[in-house]
């Protein structure tokens, strides 16, 4: 397996700015090429586990492939990946939060639903289970969208510009969340003001005094710094990420029946790895930015409150999309 990172030339002769290409042979054409894109740089677990997947292919497959990874947004954010998945075009994979899948299957959200998760190994058993596949049969149908596996596995915190440690602190706490329904509403009864913000827009927001945080893991606090505009980390760990990694359909639908199951294979196991990968970084990361004095991390007095607060929200949530059965299940797990 070989690495070549960016403006680095392929032995066809191709630049491939930004980007970092997989191949099983530098040598050889390639006889065919899967393009990905990624968020972040290479030591952060999506893309790690995006080169797994990749790593994967070439060891389950007969026929040699190039993976073509973008990262650093350079191909833009994960709104504009989705489109170009369900299109089938300038991307074939990629790894994709449940909010931005949230308009082709309103329910894809209760993935990762705030408070949906007892715990890590409460977490996994959901996602090492066929629990979701409902889920996955929409997408599929709605957008030809094929999720391939679930990496994640980050715990999400409160991330503000100012002390949050118990729900008198919270109340009224302007604060950025995705763009599902499902996390404003949740937030909202938990008394804090959310307003769903462009990712890209986060650091500058906070600046500005927009909002005065978000929610989110430690890998992208680091990644994006925005510990230098909001430095105060509250442990409400309300949420444990989901992260499908997400095929085109209409990419997957060109494979041929044996490299489709190679994907297929590669797509779960490259999952299982990126949550190890994820689960394990996430609180070594947030004691890397405490040791440096980045941040400042606060226990929630009020979480039994909190959950309290908002168990009936993810009830109505689930009764409205008719997924009662879904959660039920999730949470039964």
């Amino acid at each position: 397996m070989t690495f070549l990172k960016s403006a680095s030339k392929f032995a066809s002769g191709a630049v491939f700015a930004g980007a970092l290409v997989i191949s099983a042979t530098a040598t050889q054409a390639a006889d065919m090429t899967l393009r990905g894109a990624s968020l972040f740089d290479e030591s952060h677990a999506y893309t790690k586990t995006l080169m797994k997947f990749g790593e994967l292919v070439n060891k389950y497959a007969d026929t040699e492939v190039t993976f073509d990874l973008r990262l650093n947004s350079e191909l833009g954010i994960e709104p504009d990946y989705v489109n170009f998945l369900t299109q089938g075009v300038a991307i074939d994979y990629a790894i994709i939060a449940p909010s931005n899948l949230a308009r082709f299957a309103p329910a894809v959200p209760l993935m990762d639903m705030p408070f949906v998760f007892r715990d890590l190994e409460h977490w996994n058993a959901v996602l090492s289970s066929d629990v979701l596949k409902p889920l996955e049969d929409e997408l599929l149908e709605k957008a030809d969208l094929k999720i391939i596996g679930y990496a994640g596995g980050g715990t999400r915190n409160l991330i503000s510009d100012k002390q949050i440690s118990n729900l008198e602190e919270l109340k009224g706490h302007k604060m950025r969340v995705m763009g599902a329904p499902i996390q404003a509403r949740i937030f909202g009864a938990a008394s804090a003001a959310p307003s769903a913000i462009a990712y890209s827009e986060v650091y500058n927001a906070i600046q500005t005094g927009v909002v005065s945080g978000l929610e989110n893991e430690a890998a992208s606090l680091l990644q994006y710094k925005f510990f230098e505009v909001a430095p105060h980390v509250t442990l409400t760990q309300h949420s444990i990420t989901v992260r499908p990694i997400v095929f085109s359909g209409k990419s997957f639908a060109k494979l041929s029946p044996e490299m489709q199951a190679v994907v297929l294979k590669a797509g779960k196991e490259a999952g299982e790895y990126g949550r190890k990968v994820e689960s394990t970084e996430d609180g070594q990361k947030l004691t890397q930015m405490k040791d440096a004095k980045q941040i400042e991390v606060h226990e929630f007095a009020d979480r039994d409150k909190l959950l309290a607060m908002v168990i009936p929200v993810q009830k109505a949530y689930a009764e409205e999309l008719g997924a009662t059965a879904l959660l039920d299940a999730i949470q039964a797990k």
